[in-house]
């Protein structure tokens, strides 16, 4: 087993800063935001944390949380600007800041490196932290998927207009996405970055958009579980996939094309679908008895029975 571990451990912590990099994609899309912020708050995550210790000589902890405030600032700042944009306009718009800042790493060499990089960028982050920090990170994203909180941001996501006119706030949801996106896609970056050693351009670039949303796709967007098992199954998939070298692109191409058509729920949709076919789950369980319901029933809560399917998320 030591040996196991050892042989695969950078792949290891590929898996981990690649599920946090899905996550950071993943949150916007559940409140039906159409973003690639996160890969941008990865660029800066990863150069926040490269300068602050390789230049200044930071501890790791310091770097990585001023990074991941630095992004959550953007994060907010951008949904301020974008919040008039929905869809394809919004999705084109967030692509456009990730490769603005693209530009401005590849440009701004006294601080960025240029097209270098930066390098030597000598942090420690050991595996159980790694792990730990992940493990936090998915207890949380699964509470914002139950109860009350859950069934508003499904509302936010299939009907904000209905959610609207029951007294949900979403712009600030959305704008709530934004900051969380940035938050994890620093995250990301930063401890890549300290894991790694170096950044560059080449690392934050358009390819890595893809990487995040092939994971989402095919993993599926509607469960914290679905990038995560996306992550690990493109994670380990060029490993897999040497013997066919030059070949993996168009593999690649093929599995999103079939999870595009064939799968639109994702891995995790298709095992759902599964299981209830089988008989695990013949009808929709009945809203767990919530004591306050007896007095009082909002207008919020009747989302529930409004948007369709918003039943699977109650506590």
């Amino acid at each position: 087993m030591s040996i196991w571990y050892d042989g695969h451990l950078v792949l290891l912590q590929a898996i981990f800063t690649g599920v946090l990099l899905a996550f950071s994609v993943q949150v916007p899309i559940r409140t039906g935001v159409f973003s690639f912020a996160g890969i941008g708050s990865y660029a800066i995550g990863g150069y926040t944390a490269a300068i602050l210790v390789a230049k200044h000589g930071w501890p790791e902890a310091p770097a990585v949380l001023a990074a991941m405030a630095l992004a959550g600032l953007v994060g907010y700042l951008l949904s301020l600007i974008v919040q008039r944009l929905d869809g394809l306009y919004l999705g084109m718009a967030t692509i456009a800041f990730d490769l603005i800042l693209g530009v401005i790493a590849t440009n701004w060499r006294s601080v960025t490196g240029g097209a270098t990089g930066l390098y030597g960028v000598l942090g420690n982050v050991p595996m159980p932290v790694l792990a730990g920090l992940t493990v936090v990170v998915i207890i949380l994203l699964a509470f914002t998927e139950r109860g009350r909180l859950g069934r508003r941001i499904t509302a936010v996501n299939r009907d904000p207009h209905l959610a609207s006119s029951v007294g949900v706030r979403v712009s600030s949801y959305r704008q709530a996405a934004f900051v969380i996106s940035g938050l994890l896609g620093a995250l990301a970056g930063a401890l890549n970055t300290l894991i790694t050693t170096t950044i560059g351009p080449g690392n934050v670039g358009f390819t890595l958009i893809v990487t995040a949303l092939t994971m989402i796709i095919v993993g599926g967007a509607r469960s914290w579980l679905g990038p995560a098992i996306g992550a690990v199954i493109f994670t380990w998939l060029p490993d897999l996939l040497q013997f066919v070298s030059q070949w993996q692109a168009v593999i690649y191409g093929f599995i999103v094309a079939v999870a595009a058509v064939w799968m639109p729920g994702g891995l995790i949709g298709v095992a759902t679908n599964l299981y209830r076919r089988s008989g695990g789950r013949s009808a929709v369980p009945a809203k767990a008895a919530d004591p306050a319901d007896a007095y009082e029933v909002t207008p919020v809560d009747k989302i529930e029975q409004l948007v369709p399917g918003s039943e699977g998320s109650a506590a």
